[in-house]
């Protein structure tokens, strides 16, 4: 039937209606807060490229956590910056290492709290790279394998609830479950970085964690942002290998990914709104081109209408403060 007898517009007229209609909804419980830990203290630095982001000492995160507490947000996920960095990403297992002790800091203050953890290399090796690097250049797959799962495992037995390996080396996964395993902790899950791509999106974070590369190319380890068979073959392995919950990265202009990936295998997705994302937004926003709120709120709608079940934000406070009304 078509029109008159059907009318679109009927189930349009009110907010009421249009919110009893709603196919895909928003909640602050589909967040998770990104935050940057740097060494030292009475530390709170802006992030100039992000607005509202810091870095942060472990004796300034508390307050942080607070509020994010109190608006709803029911995860972190934690970067360092640690004081001291080398060529075997050494202080990115140290037990006093800074996302070891926020960590601590987290789940002795806000137990109830969900900490995720970035396992990665780049912000602990001294030439910023996710693995150790060979005489030629090159990056050393499975030489890396084992201090990935070292820093994991540092993690955990700090109390971190979820680790998330971003590097996107061969078989990181099934190496870190399999450390992981033999401690004891077969209870802890992995949310993998399964897709990640090599973005142009990621500048603001590289300032922000201190983590540009000082040579060569994060392609050799990083997706091609024109594949998207070589994304579900990425989630696939994962999957085989212990990951428990998959993720997009970046998200927005990448949407048909994340569809594909929830469509294909229906396994817990994440996608991860990137720092670029972010800033666009905040940029546009400050010379009054866009309407912030509304514009947050419709790219996070459409990360979740795609398939994503966790949303990854750094905007998760300001969307927690608009859901909240």
């Amino acid at each position: 039937m078509s029109f008159p007898i059907n009318r679109m517009r009927r189930l349009r007229t009110s907010d009421t209606i249009r919110n009893m209609v709603r196919e895909t909804h928003l909640h602050v419980d589909d967040f998770i807060y990104p935050l940057f830990v740097t060494f030292g203290q009475e530390k709170r630095i802006q992030v100039n490229s992000m607005p509202g982001v810091y870095q942060l000492s472990v004796d300034k995160l508390l307050p942080e956590i607070e509020e994010i507490h109190s608006l709803g947000i029911p995860a972190v996920l934690l970067f360092g910056i640690p004081e001291q960095k080398d060529s075997l990403a050494s202080s990115g297992y140290d037990e006093h290492g800074v996302v070891q002790e926020a960590t601590r800091a987290i789940k002795s203050a806000y137990p109830e709290l969900l900490v995720v953890t970035d396992v990665c290399l780049c912000e602990y090796m001294d030439h910023g790279h996710c693995g150790i690097i060979e005489p030629d250049g090159t990056v050393n797959n499975d030489a890396s394998l084992e201090l990935l799962a070292r820093e994991a495992l540092s993690h955990v037995q700090a109390g971190a609830d979820i680790v998330a390996p971003s590097d996107m080396m061969d078989g990181r996964v099934g190496h870190i479950r399999k450390v992981l395993d033999a401690q004891g902790y077969t209870h802890i899950p992995i949310m993998s970085y399964a897709a990640k791509y090599a973005s142009g999106f990621y500048g603001p974070f590289r300032e922000a964690a201190e983590s540009a590369p000082a040579f060569g190319n994060p392609k050799t380890y990083q997706m091609d942002p024109a594949n998207i068979l070589e994304a579900l073959r990425e989630v696939e392995l994962d999957i085989e290998e212990g990951a428990d919950i998959v993720m997009v990265k970046p998200a927005l202009a990448y949407l048909d990914v994340l569809r594909a990936v929830k469509e294909n295998f229906a396994y817990p997705t994440a996608a991860y709104n990137v720092s670029g994302e972010y800033a666009m937004v905040k940029a546009a926003a400050a010379q009054g081109w866009i309407d912030e709120e509304a514009v947050t709120l419709e790219i996070l709608t459409a990360l979740k209408r795609a398939g994503a079940d966790i949303i990854i934000t750094y905007a998760a406070k300001d969307a927690a403060r608009i859901i909240s009304g």
